[in-house]
C-alpha cells in the first residue's frame, strides 16, 4: 500500500523516477481521450491566449497550440519534473515564441491582469489549495469575457473519493454543484457542466465578466461606507 501511494502521490506533484513515469504516462492513454473529449466543444480562436494551469506533461499545451495556430500557450506547473517535460514536447514552440512553461503554483499565479483568452486546468483541481482562492486569481488573469475549463476524470460522483483520499494526501475530487459553487464565489458567470456518465468525466466551463467601471466604483464605496 505504501508503494502504491508514493506511486500515486507523483500525481500531485511528480518528483524523482516514479514522477518521471507518471508525467510521461499523463501524455498518452486515457488522458489524451479525456483531454480530447473535454475540450471538443470549446470553441477557441486561432489567435487566442492560453493559459494552462497544472500543464503536467505537455501533451495539453500541444493540443493547445494545435488549436490556436497564430496564437501563444503559457504552461505552468509546480513541479519541476513537469517543466522540464512539458519544454522538451513543445520544444520547437517554445523556440518560435509561440510558448512558455513556467515553474509556479495555481495560487499565486504569476501574471498580469487581462492576460489570458482561455485558462485550462486538466486533472489538476483536485490538488489546488484554498481552490476559491486560486479560481479568483484565474479569473484575475482572464481577458472580459474569457473562459475557465476545468476537465476532471473522476465527477466526484463515482463513490472513489475516499479511495483517493487514502491514497493522495489531500486530493478532493469535485462535485459539479461544488465547482459551480466555488466558481460563483470566486466572480465567475455562465457556468456551464458536462459529464460522460458513464465514465464520471466531467467539464465545467465558466466565463469572465468585468464589472462595469462605475458599477465597480458603486462597490467599492458600497464597502467602504460599510
Amino acid at each position: 500500500m505504501k508503494i502504491l501511494s508514493k506511486i500515486f502521490s507523483n500525481t500531485r506533484k511528480p518528483e524523482g523516477f516514479f514522477g518521471r513515469m507518471i508525467v510521461n504516462g499523463m501524455n498518452g492513454g486515457g488522458h489524451a481521450k479525456l483531454a480530447g473529449w473535454g475540450l471538443s466543444e470549446v470553441s477557441i480562436a486561432e489567435n487566442a491566449d492560453i493559459l494552462d494551469v497544472g500543464c503536467g506533461g505537455g501533451a495539453n499545451i500541444a493540443r493547445l497550440l494545435r488549436r490556436a495556430p497564430k496564437g501563444t500557450v503559457t504552461g505552468i506547473d509546480y513541479s519541476s519534473v513537469s517543466v522540464k517535460k512539458s519544454c522538451e514536447v513543445n520544444a520547437k514552440a517554445i523556440a518560435a515564441g509561440r510558448c512558455q512553461v513556467l515553474e509556479g503554483s495555481a495560487d499565486a499565479l504569476p501574471f498580469e491582469e487581462d492576460s489570458f483568452d482561455l485558462v485550462t486546468a486538466f486533472e489538476t483541481v483536485y490538488f489546488w489549495p484554498e481552490i476559491e482562492k486560486c479560481f479568483a486569481g484565474v479569473r484575475r488573469t482572464l481577458k472580459d469575457g474569457g473562459h475557465f475549463v476545468i476537465v476532471n476524470e473522476d465527477d466526484g460522483l463515482s463513490g472513489n473519493n475516499e479511495k483517493w483520499k487514502k491514497l493522495i494526501d489531500g486530493m478532493h475530487t469535485y462535485t459539479p454543484d461544488e465547482l459551480h459553487t466555488h466558481l460563483t464565489a470566486a466572480g465567475f458567470h455562465d457556468i456551464t457542466v458536462r459529464r460522460d456518465e458513464q465514465r464520471h468525466w466531467l467539464r465545467v466551463m465558466a466565463e469572465n465578466h468585468h464589472l462595469p467601471r462605475l458599477t465597480r466604483r458603486r462597490e467599492l464605496n458600497k464597502d467602504c461606507d460599510e
